[in-house]
């Protein structure tokens, strides 16, 4: 449970005042930090992937990470997007229903996208 406090407190603390050997004070950038679906692990942002629920009610690959609707993240290793996409963890966490076409073409989008990140 501390540990849970603990990087809970560093993620708190990430916009914090650095004092150099000088007077002046040095900002630290704010990483947002989000967790992934499958395995649970918090990362920033910008290492996972987004899955978005679009207003039209698809589910799909959001690549920018400013698509509009609710949004869920996954690692860009091949064993999270199986357990991600394993069962009902996906709609649950986007609150929709993920039709057979749109889990295939998922996995098909994923797939490409895996093959040129490694």
């Amino acid at each position: 449970m501390a540990s849970g406090l603990r990087n809970g407190a560093e993620a708190r603390n990430l916009l914090t005042k650095v004092k150099s050997s000088s007077s002046h004070s040095v900002s630290i950038k704010h990483i947002p930090r989000r967790t992934c679906l499958a395995c649970r692990q918090v990362k920033a942002k910008h290492e996972l992937i987004r899955l978005v629920h679009t207003l039209d009610g698809n589910i799909e690959i959001d690549t920018s990470g400013k698509k509009a609707g609710r949004g869920a993240y996954l690692c860009p290793v091949w064993e999270c997007w199986e357990a991600g996409l394993k069962g009902n963890r996906l709609e649950h966490t986007l609150r929709s229903h993920l039709t057979q076409d749109n889990r295939k073409q998922l996995i098909e989008d994923a797939k490409e996208l895996l093959k040129g990140a490694n």
